[in-house]
């Protein structure tokens, strides 16, 4: 099984179907144990859905705050 680390470094490419089948087979195992990563994946599909659906309006302050937190604990 993956560590954490390298489940969420892989996350972005998973939701974007990038990943070769067996690095997608290694993530949907560490999802199916980990429920810190799948929340970290549930975020990255509501910020997803966030930035797609305000293309034309303004990023709210707290989510973009959420955002360089997550992107500063990846890194």
């Amino acid at each position: 099984m993956i560590s954490c680390h390298e489940a969420v470094g892989q996350l972005w490419e998973y939701l974007d179907g990038v990943v070769d089948e067996a690095d997608r087979a290694l993530v949907e195992e560490h999802l199916s144990r980990c429920r810190r990563c799948c929340g970290e994946m549930e975020f990255a599909q509501e910020l997803r859905r966030t930035l797609a659906g305000s293309v034309r309006t303004e990023i709210p302050a707290d989510v973009l705050l959420r955002l360089n937190q997550t992107l500063e604990e990846l890194d």
